[in-house]
């Protein structure tokens, strides 16, 4: 059984930051990249940042690059998304996912169809 654990979504004023958390628990799942993506309301979700665990890598949508990071912590089987700069748009439920599968490829790691195993997701929430 795999388990996957948001936390850090709340109320900010654009301009602000946040620092959302995801834990990952479990065996059997392929940990080669974690990612996390979003959904405003009634829009696709999206996938906002990637890391591929043990290398550091990062891959982010061009929405947020430069204004989002991931960051991993592996010791503690959990990765971070430090986010500033925050406007409205970037509001929404913020998902992290698990259990990469299929090929590797520029942005694959952003597709929501490659991930097995889902969070319940944290809101996030951009107004002044």
């Amino acid at each position: 059984q795999v388990q996957v654990l948001e936390s850090g979504g709340e109320s900010v004023s654009p301009g602000g930051s946040l620092r959302l958390s995801c834990e990952v628990s479990g065996n059997n799942y392929n940990t080669y990249y974690l990612a996390w993506f979003r959904q405003a309301a009634g829009k696709d979700r999206e996938g906002v940042a990637a890391i591929r665990r043990g290398f550091g890598s990062t891959d982010y949508a061009a929405s947020v690059e430069g204004r989002f990071t991931v960051l991993e912590d592996n010791s503690r089987n959990t990765i971070f998304l430090l986010m500033t700069n925050l406007q409205p748009e970037d509001s929404g439920m913020y998902y992290c996912a698990a259990g990469f599968q299929g090929a590797l490829g520029p942005g694959a790691a952003r597709l929501p169809d490659r991930f097995n195993y889902w969070g319940q997701g944290t809101r996030v929430n951009i107004s002044s």
